[in-house]
Order: structure tokens, then C-alpha cells, then sequence
């Protein structure tokens, strides 16, 4: 009998269970029992021809309609090419060369059913086009051991497989631990399962592998994707109860303090989602143990002042607050516009106030020394930074409040490393984004962080219209385009240009995909901005903003372009988020399809700022009807950030909920998703909080809580006590 924790190495051939180490990092039996087939392939049927793409690497199940030798062109000799069709007359073509050709011959006779697995090719031309696999692995269906049918039931597993290892190898791997594994210790209570009519776990693993029809399949799903739902609403909920507990040092609000200047200065009116959320942080932070809030809000919606409020409060109650920012424009911007709006507050006026620091890397010794100085001694109550905060010299009086500025820029290990520099206790910590990306969408289905959200624009705030500009297929509409951004300028305005790369010799700084390396290199800044100055811009003041320029420089460009100096910035993302230019009314987004869809919104966030329409082309060659194309149609048709943070989880998958991957291909979720399930997601987090209320620790359910703690096993503990 095997075991779920037993290594693959006792259980199978020392062969097989290396190669499923390498190529799927599968350890154990549970590892291998939960790897799931990806589909189920009908008797007789052949993979859906119109979905295959070139080079893509598939597996087919089918039958042998013909098998024939061919004469080899000028080289003598002949090769074997065999049809392979389904029941609705779908044919893929297999060829195979040499020896190979004749060991495949033997096997490869008509009216054979088999499974067929290789990369995709294609020849001929339109109608006559026909799909290939070049000397795929194959196994017959009938073909086993004994030379008996092997698959008496209608369904065929087809498992997700790699290099060197076939989608059979895994289904005879998993046979073997199969037909030793004895009953399973069960870790949904019998009540609990009932409740919900699911099957045992045995039960279900067997039925997912070897199903007999499709309700079995079905009747697994359920299970596997309620245990899934379960385990880690319970993770996630004795870590919420755990924060609950850890000491922190309440920061109440104080009458007539900072806060309340700054408040009575204010030159607008705070919304009424600003002024609730507000309340919310204020509570949060009066209390004794640790504030951990995501603030959503949508671009423009006026996060950084509920930040800047949520700050003065903790300056207010003895304390200092951080802003964490990812790049170097974006904390200088932050340092600009935090100490504009405080005005004499900042730095001693009259009433006061409190230093507000900059300490970023690239800062000289003499004004590094200085930012030291001012959070180690308290006399900053705010510091803005980069990634230089985290540096073990950097040291703080009292940290009472983390403010992360788009925090999916910023690992797991650098927010641990601001909350050491807390002290004794833990500070608060307030996150922001715009655009959720999708392991913080997971994270808030989940329910594990408290949710604030700003859904109301500030007045005065004017819309952004967007358009795509399918430059490859209408050329005339990217002239248009350049037009538009004159008549903008002629207005006194200004516009970006964003492109995803720097130049020839530097790297990238967009979110462009890099899987297709037929496409020609990405637009690049120095050569755009050149091109249009000479081209369709001349005449205009076009200047290159870059992450790479020397910081005094960028800080240059910055100024000059706020006070109107510049008529279009020509960039990378570096202006992608808190960049704030009233003046700035259009944006060109040149290769658009290169970037990410919540990096899309975050961009054409920087115009629209002032009270001036807001104008984003999008500008591609992407064909219409790709993939790459309804992305960039969808970013059009809607402002919603929330909605557009659904669609890039569509399409990038949750990434790994409990682990350190931001996205898709580390995802520890095998069946769970988290848009389709969202129904199942409830109904777990109901059960789980009844369960944990009667038995924090359970203790009267110790095969659950091991299946907590083999959850939890390396990294993703850590994570877990550092998220």
C-alpha cells in the first residue's frame, strides 16, 4: 500500500519517478494523484483540428484510416506517412522517417485506435492545408501487458505532459500507484460531505483518473474543486485569526492635530467614498493589532490622498509612515505632490507639520545621510522611497504605518522587510492599486485581506475616450492619430507617446509579451522619439523619458514637462502609475499589444487629469480576431478597472495563491477557478468559518489540519507569515 506522502522514488521506477521529478516537479504519490488530466478523448475522436496552432505540441487520439510509403525527393529510399481520422472525418497526417518508419509500420495498421503526441506542422495551402505531426510518440489503445483492451470505458485521460515524458507514461505511473493505494483518510468531515453530496476522497481521485462516463468525471470535479475551495478558505482564515492576535500599536486619531489642518485647507471636496474609507482606516488603525488593507480604487479616484490622511493620522498618535513606491519618478512625483499639498505642514510651518523625507538610490551621500538622519531620529514623520527603504541602514524612530504604492511591484520578502523595521510590534500596512492584477483578485475572492474600494471619480474629473489604431491594416488611421495629438498640442496641451522598450542597447520596462520571436523588436523610445521629431511631430518640443536616465536627468525632464516646457513625452512605463500632469489630454500607446491589460490602464490613467477630455490610442498590428487584438478591444470598451482586472484573470489564470508566482503557470489551484467558482469559493468560506469557530486549532480534525500543514510546506509557509 502507498501513501499520499510517500516520495515517487519507493513507489514507482527510479527512472519514471525522475523523470516526473525534472520535467513536472512531481515528489510523491499526492503530487501524482493530483495531477489531473488536462481533457478526455471520446472513442474514436480526434482533437479538434480547428483549435491546433503550429509549433504547438499536442496529444491526438484517433484511428488509422491508411497507412502508406512515399518515395523520399532526391535522396532515394521512402518514408511513412499515416492518416489518422475520427468518426466525423477529421484527419491529421503522421509522418515518420528511417528506421523509426518501419518499427511504426508494424503497429500503425488500419482500424487501429491510438493516442498520438508530437508538435503541430502544417503544408499546402488554404482548402488544401493539411495538419502534421512529424515523428510523434504513439501508443495503441489496445495494446497493454496482458493484450487486452486497455480503456473499457469510452474515456480517454489525456494528461498535461512535457518533454520526455508522455501523457501514457503519466497514466501507467499513475496505474501503478492506483492499483496499491489503499483507503484514504478523509479530510472533509462525513456531515460536511454530506451536505454538500460529495463523494469520498478515494472515491473521487479514482473516479478522476479512471472515469466510466462523464457523471463520473463530473461527480469528482465537485469534489476535488470543493477540497481545493476548502483547504484554502481554511489557510487563509487561521491566518486572518492569527494577524488578529499579533501586537501592534494603536494609532487613534488626535483632535486638533495635523490631520485635522490639513483637512481644513483642503482646496476641494473629498468624496464621499474617500470620507467613508477614510473612517475605515482611522478604525482600523486605533486598533491594537496590525491594519492589513488593500485600497482599490479606480485610476484618478484620489487614493494618495486617503493614503496621505491615513499618514498624518499615524504622525498624529507619535508614529511615521512610509510610502513605498516602485520606481524613482513615481517617488519623486509622490515627494512633489505629498509635500504641495501639505504646504507649510510639510517641513515646520507655523503649526509645525513634519519633514517629508525622499530617499531613493540614487540620492547623493550628503542628501542620503540627511533622509537617514530625519527617519532615524523621527523628525520625517513621512518618507517616500524606492526600494532604497529597505536597505538595513535605513532605520526608523517608531514605523507605525507601510503605505505600498501598486504593491504587485513588490516582492513578499521587501514588505517583510519594512514591517522588521517596526520594532516591537508590527506596523500597519495599507496597499494600493488601480487595476487589481489577478493574484490580488484571487487574494480578495479569497476574503483574506479587507477590502476598501473608491469607485467615485473626484468632480471635475473628465472622461477618457480610447481607440485602437490598427496601424498594419490601416495605416492612414496612425496618421490620423499623429494629427489628433497635434490639434491637441494646438490647444496648449500636452500628450505621451509610451513605448515598451528604451533603445537597441537597453532593456525593456514594459509588461510586452515575449512569446512570439517572429514579431519584429518592440517600438523603442530614443528611435520613436527621434522618427516623430523629424516626421509627423516636427516642429513640436518632443523630449525621451527613460527608467534608465541619470536620476537628476529624469527629474529634469519631469519638471520641465509639469511646467509645460515639453509639448510630448516620448516613454517608457516609468510614467505608468501617480505621474500627475493636469495639462496632459492624449496618449499614444505605440505596440500596444505588448503590454498588459491592467498596465494598459494604468497608462492612459495619466490623461484626463485636469478637467480636459482624455484621449488613448492604442496603437497595434495585431490582426483583427487574435488574441492580442480582443484584448487591447477590451481595454477600449470599458473604464472599469475591476472589470478589465476580471479579464486579464481570464486570460493569466490566478497565479499561485499561497506561493510567490504573480500568475498563471505556478498556480497551486489544479481545479478551482476563481471567476467560474466563485459560488463554490462562499460556500467553503461558510464552512471553514463554522469549523474554525468551534475548533481554531482542530484539533478534532487532524487529517485536515495535515493537509494544512502539506500545504504549507516550504516557501509557501514563509510567504504566508510574511504576506
Amino acid at each position: 500500500m502507498t501513501s499520499f506522502d510517500e516520495p515517487l522514488a519507493k513507489a514507482l521506477d527510479p527512472r519514471t519517478a525522475k523523470l516526473l521529478e525534472s520535467v513536472l516537479d512531481l515528489r510523491t504519490v499526492g503530487d501524482l494523484l493530483r495531477h489531473y488530466p488536462r481533457r478526455y478523448a471520446e472513442r474514436g475522436e480526434l482533437t479538434d483540428l480547428v483549435d491546433l496552432q503550429v509549433d504547438e505540441h499536442v496529444t491526438v487520439v484517433g484511428e488509422v484510416t491508411r497507412a502508406m510509403r512515399r518515395p523520399m525527393r532526391n535522396k532515394g529510399g521512402t518514408w511513412l506517412e499515416v492518416e489518422v481520422a475520427d468518426a466525423r472525418g477529421s484527419k491529421i497526417y503522421l509522418s515518420f522517417f528511417g528506421k523509426t518508419s518501419h518499427i511504426a509500420e508494424t503497429r500503425l495498421r488500419p482500424g487501429r485506435r491510438g493516442m498520438f503526441a508530437g508538435k503541430v506542422g502544417a503544408f499546402g495551402q488554404g482548402e488544401k492545408r493539411k495538419w502534421q505531426l512529424s515523428h510523434p510518440e504513439f501508443e495503441m489503445i489496445e495494446e497493454n501487458e496482458t493484450g487486452a483492451e486497455e480503456f473499457a470505458a469510452a474515456l480517454v485521460p489525456i494528461y498535461p505532459a512535457g518533454k520526455d515524458v508522455t501523457p501514457w507514461a503519466i497514466r501507467r505511473a499513475l496505474g501503478v500507484v492506483l492499483d496499491t493505494l489503499g483507503e484514504l483518510d478523509d479530510p472533509l468531515p462525513a456531515a460536511l460531505r454530506a451536505r454538500h453530496r460529495l463523494p469520498g476522497l478515494s472515491d473521487a481521485l479514482l473516479a478522476i483518473h479512471r472515469p466510466r462516463d462523464h457523471a463520473d468525471v463530473g461527480r469528482a470535479r465537485k469534489r476535488l474543486r470543493f477540497d481545493e475551495a476548502f483547504v484554502l478558505q481554511a489557510v487563509l482564515l487561521q491566518r486572518k485569526m492569527a494577524a488578529a492576535a499579533w501586537p501592534a500599536t494603536p494609532r487613534p486619531a488626535i483632535e486638533g492635530g495635523l490631520l485635522a489642518e490639513f483637512d481644513g485647507r483642503l482646496p476641494f471636496e473629498l468624496t464621499e467614498g474617500q470620507r467613508e474609507v477614510g473612517e475605515e482606516i482611522a478604525a482600523d488603525l486605533a486598533l491594537p493589532h496590525p491594519m492589513h488593507r488593500l485600497l482599490q480604487g479606480e485610476v484618478g479616484a484620489g487614493k494618495t490622498v486617503v493614503a496621505l490622511r491615513a499618514m498624518l493620522q499615524v504622525v498624529d498618535a507619535g508614529g511615521q509612515a512610509v510610502l513605498l513606491a516602485p520606481t524613482e519618478v513615481l517617488a519623486q512625483q509622490h515627494h512633489r505632490s505629498i509635500s504641495a499639498m501639505l504646504g507649510d505642514l510639510a517641513g515646520g510651518g507655523m503649526f509645525g507639520g513634519t519633514a517629508v523625507a525622499l530617499l531613493t538610490g540614487s540620492l547623493g551621500a550628503a542628501a542620503r545621510r540627511s533622509a537617514m538622519l530625519d527617519a532615524a531620529s523621527g523628525t520625517a514623520g513621512i518618507v517616500v522611497g524606492t526600494h532604497a527603504v529597505l536597505q538595513e541602514r535605513v532605520q526608523f524612530a517608531d514605523l507605525g504605518l507601510v503605505v505600498v504604492d501598486e504593491q504587485h511591484r513588490f516582492g513578499v520578502e521587501q514588505r517583510d522587510a519594512l514591517r522588521e523595521k517596526a520594532g516591537g510590534g508590527r506596523p500597519h500596512v495599507l496597499v494600493m492599486t488601480a487595476t487589481p492584477i489577478p493574484r490580488t483578485v484571487a487574494m480578495t475572492v479569497f476574503g483574506d485581506l479587507t477590502v476598501s474600494t473608491l469607485s467615485q471619480l473626484p468632480s471635475g474629473r473628465a472622461p477618457i475616450t480610447t481607440h485602437v489604431v490598427p496601424a498594419a491594416e490601416k495605416p492612414h488611421f496612425l496618421d490620423r492619430a499623429w494629427t489628433r495629438l497635434r490639434e491637441e498640442i494646438g490647444l496648449g496641451r500636452q500628450a505621451y507617446v509610451v513605448c515598451p522598450r528604451i533603445g537597441d542597447l537597453e532593456g525593456d520596462e514594459g509588461d510586452m509579451s515575449k512569446a512570439d520571436d517572429e514579431r519584429r523588436p518592440p517600438l523603442a523610445v530614443l528611435e520613436v522619439a527621434e522618427t516623430l521629431s523629424a516626421g509627423p511631430l516636427e516642429g513640436l518640443r518632443v523630449e525621451a523619458l527613460h527608467g534608465k536616465l541619470p536620476p537628476e536627468d529624469k527629474d529634469a525632464v519631469m519638471r520641465a514637462f509639469t511646467r509645460g516646457e515639453i509639448d510630448v513625452l516620448v516613454a517608457t512605463t516609468v510614467i505608468e502609475v501617480g505621474v500627475d500632469v493636469p495639462n496632459s489630454s492624449v496618449m499614444v500607446i505605440m505596440d500596444a499589444d505588448r503590454f498588459g491589460v491592467s498596465q494598459l490602464h494604468q497608462l492612459r490613467g495619466r490623461v484626463g487629469r485636469g478637467g480636459l477630455p482624455g484621449l488613448c490610442l492604442l496603437v497595434t498590428d495585431a490582426p483583427g480576431g487574435t488574441p492580442a487584438r480582443a484584448r487591447l478591444d477590451a481595454v477600449a470598451s470599458t473604464l472599469d478597472g475591476f472589470e478589465l482586472s476580471r479579464v486579464d484573470l481570464e486570460q493569466r489564470r490566478e497565479g499561485d495563491v499561497l506561493g510567490v508566482a504573480q500568475s498563471g503557470r505556478r498556480s497551486s489551484l489544479k481545479m478551482l477557478e476563481l471567476l467560474r467558482d466563485e459560488d463554490v469559493i462562499h460556500a467553503a468560506r461558510l464552512d471553514a468559518e463554522a469549523m474554525l469557530e468551534a475548533d481554531p486549532e482542530l484539533a478534532g480534525h487532524p487529517v485536515l489540519r495535515a493537509e494544512i500543514d502539506r500545504l504549507l510546506a516550504d516557501e509557501r509557509a514563509e510567504y504566508l507569515e510574511k504576506a
